[in-house]
C-alpha cells in the first residue's frame, strides 16, 4: 500500500504544477502566434485546465478502467461547482458580468441532460461516446465563434490581463509547453496506478476512487487558478474556468474514454446518486450565475457555503455506500 498512497501523493503534486506550467506556456505560444486573447483564454486555456482529467481518464481507459474514467468526469463536475466555486466565492462573491459565460451556463445544463440520457441504458457504447465527441468539437466551433465576436465582453479584458502577467520569450513557452505536457502525462499515469492498486487493497470500486480521490486531485488545476482569478477581482475568469471544464468533461473526457473502452455495464449508482447529484449542482450554478430578469449574476457566501454542504454530504454518502458494502 505504501508504494500507491506515494504514487497518488506524488502524482496530485506532479499534476498540479506540470498543470500549470502546461496552461501558462500554451498561452504564451498562442500570443506570440497572434491569436485573440479571449480564444487563448476560452479554448486554449480551457483545454489546458481540462488536460489532468483527459489524460488521467484515457490512461484508465487504457488500462481497461473505464469506471474510473467515468468517475473522474462526474466527480470532477461535482467537485468543480462544490468545492472551486464554493470555496472561491466564500473567499470573495463572484459577480458575473460576461454575456459569453451567460450563454454558456444553459448549455452545460443540456450537456448535463444529453450524458444522463446516454447512461439512462447502463450503457456507453462507443457510437454514443462519438456523439459527445462530436458535441465537444461543435462547442469548440462555437467557442471561437463567440469570442472572435466578444471582444467588448468583460472576459476579454480579465483574460488580457491574466495574459500579460504571464509575458514569455517563444523559447521559454515552448520549452514549458513541452515539459509540462510530458509531466502531465507521468503524474497521470503515477495516479491512475495508484488509485487503481489502492481501490484493490480497499476492495472499493474504480468508480468510487474516480469520484473520490482522482477526482479531487484532476480538479486541483482549476481551483489555484479560480481561486486567484478570484483575490485579483476577476470573477468571469473564476467562473469561466469552473463552466468550461465541466462540459470538457462531460463531451471530451466521457467521449474519450468511451471510444477507447466502451462501458457494457455502468453502475447503477451513477444515474440514482452520481449524476443527480451533478445536476443538483449544475442547476444551481444556474441559478445563481445567470442572472434573471436583467440582473447580474452573483454568488454570494451563503449560497457558496450551501454549495459546500451540498459537497460534505454527498461525500459522505459515499462513504456510507463504502462501509454498507
Amino acid at each position: 500500500m505504501f508504494l500507491p498512497i506515494l504514487a497518488i501523493i506524488l502524482g496530485f503534486v506532479l499534476l498540479l504544477w506540470s498543470a500549470d506550467r502546461f496552461i501558462d506556456g500554451a498561452a504564451a505560444v498562442a500570443v506570440h502566434l497572434g491569436l485573440p486573447s479571449l480564444v487563448i483564454g476560452m479554448v486554449i486555456v480551457g483545454f489546458g485546465t481540462s488536460a489532468p482529467e483527459i489524460l488521467v481518464s484515457i490512461m484508465a481507459a487504457l488500462d481497461g478502467n473505464p469506471d474510473l474514467a467515468l468517475g473522474n468526469a462526474l466527480g470532477s463536475n461535482i467537485y468543480n461547482v462544490g468545492l472551486i466555486i464554493g470555496v472561491s466565492a466564500l473567499i470573495v462573491p463572484i459577480v458575473v458580468h460576461s454575456t459569453i459565460i451567460r450563454r454558456e451556463l444553459p448549455l452545460l445544463f443540456l450537456f448535463g441532460l444529453l450524458a444522463g440520457m446516454l447512461f439512462w441504458n447502463g450503457v456507453l457504447s462507443r457510437l454514443e461516446s462519438l456523439l459527445l465527441l462530436a458535441g465537444f468539437f461543435g462547442l469548440m466551433g462555437w467557442t471561437i465563434w463567440t469570442a472572435l465576436r466578444g471582444k467588448d465582453d468583460p472576459l476579454a479584458a480579465e483574460t488580457e490581463q491574466e495574459l500579460a502577467s504571464h509575458a514569455m520569450t517563444p523559447g521559454r513557452a515552448i520549452f514549458w509547453l513541452v515539459v509540462g505536457l510530458v509531466l502531465l502525462l507521468v503524474s497521470s499515469r503515477m495516479l491512475v496506478w495508484g488509485a487503481v492498486s489502492v481501490a484493490s487493497a480497499l476492495g472499493v470500486s474504480d468508480l468510487i476512487i474516480g469520484l473520490t480521490i482522482v477526482a479531487l486531485g484532476t480538479s486541483l488545476p482549476e481551483m489555484a487558478s479560480s481561486i486567484a482569478a478570484v483575490r485579483k477581482g476577476e470573477h468571469d475568469i473564476a467562473i469561466g474556468n469552473v463552466v468550461g471544464s465541466c462540459m470538457f468533461n462531460l463531451l471530451a473526457v466521457v467521449g474519450i474514454a468511451g471510444v477507447i473502452a466502451p462501458m457494457e455495464a455502468l453502475s447503477s449508482d451513477i444515474m440514482l446518486r452520481d449524476w443527480p447529484v451533478m445536476m443538483a449542482m449544475i442547476v444551481a450554478l444556474f441559478v445563481m450565475g445567470y442572472g434573471f430578469r436583467g440582473r447580474q449574476g452573483r454568488i454570494n457566501r451563503i449560497e457558496a457555503s450551501v454549495l459546500l454542504v451540498g459537497l460534505v454530504a454527498y461525500n459522505g454518502w459515499l462513504v456510507t455506500t463504502v462501509l454498507a458494502a
